[in-house]
């Protein structure tokens, strides 16, 4: 079982009924798509999840299902991060790893720390785990920069972080890490639009949102990548771009839900303070879809 995590990883969704509960059969139905085509791991209980709004018991129940329908044919990342890095700490360390590859861990968000800070609890996190970690980077989301110095500071100190999953937007900062990186420590996009941009430069692939909804298409475009082959992937990139900022347009995975219902495949159903997105982007959707 690799875990360099190089490729396509997804986000994985979680499809909900109606009445807010989740839909175990569905959400089967959706890992076997993306086995059959052929992406390279798995992420469980990401932000494309909503797993901020599930108790302790929902999340349970979802991974323990994850494990359970992929049965060791991909490789599968687990969400776990916060902004209180003794809570973390205590989470790894009763949390059991049985079949589960990697964390993903967002940095502290919301409470806006230091780089001093941010360094001092990924050090803390790496420490007590038992399997590699990939950092997560969306300013977007937790109001607060990793630089790329602090996480050099931190591929270099902690050698089971592995990876960054990079979704600053920053392609300058995107590249000083990977030109300046050690050995074995891997620059992800997490930014769809980029992520041809980025692996042009030197990431190796993508944790993707719109490969819940378009696996091939995506893992077709990063392997080609994978081999240098930007001839062959541009024109990928460029098919994939409009649906790309589309499911973006009114957040994420308000968006992403809506193709896949578009698609069939789940019922467009979120959990507050989500919602659905507006009608008109909807159709826009659809649209695009049926061209794609």
């Amino acid at each position: 079982m690799k875990t360099n995590f190089t490729g396509t990883g997804v986000a994985l969704v979680t499809p909900f009924r109606k009445q807010g509960t989740i839909d175990f059969s569905t959400l089967e139905k959706l890992i076997e798509n993306l086995i059959v085509a052929n992406v390279d791991y798995i992420v469980a209980l990401g932000t494309t999840s909503e797993a901020a709004t599930m108790n302790e018991k929902e999340r349970a129940a979802v991974i323990d299902y994850i494990l359970e329908v992929v049965n060791g044919r991909l490789p599968i990342v687990l969400g776990i991060g916060g902004n209180n890095t003794l809570d973390i700490v205590d989470k790894i360390k009763n949390t059991n790893f049985s079949g589960i590859d990697g964390i993903l861990s967002v940095s502290p968000y919301y409470n806006k720390p230091q780089q001093r800070g941010i360094y001092l609890h990924y050090k803390s996190i790496s420490e007590v785990s038992p399997v590699p970690i990939i950092m997560y980077n969306v300013p977007g989301r937790t109001a607060c920069n990793v630089t790329a110095e602090t996480t050099l500071q931190i591929a270099a100190d902690c050698p089971n972080i592995i990876a960054t999953k990079e979704a600053s937007g920053n392609m300058a900062q995107v590249m000083e890490i990977i030109r300046n990186k050690p050995a074995g420590f891997s620059v992800i996009s997490g930014d769809d639009a980029l992520t041809m941009p980025m692996m042009s430069v030197g990431a190796t692939g993508v944790i993707s949102v719109v490969a819940n909804a378009f696996p091939e298409e995506m893992s077709q475009m990063v392997n080609y990548c994978l081999r240098s082959d930007f001839n062959n992937a541009l024109p990928l990139h460029y098919k994939l771009l409009p649906i790309i900022n589309a499911l973006f347009e009114e957040g994420n995975p308000a968006g992403v839900k809506a193709a896949l219902e578009i698609k069939g495949m789940i019922s467009n159903n979120l959990r507050l303070p989500l919602t659905k997105v507006s009608k008109t982007l909807y159709n826009k959707l659809s649209t695009l879809i049926a061209n794609l």
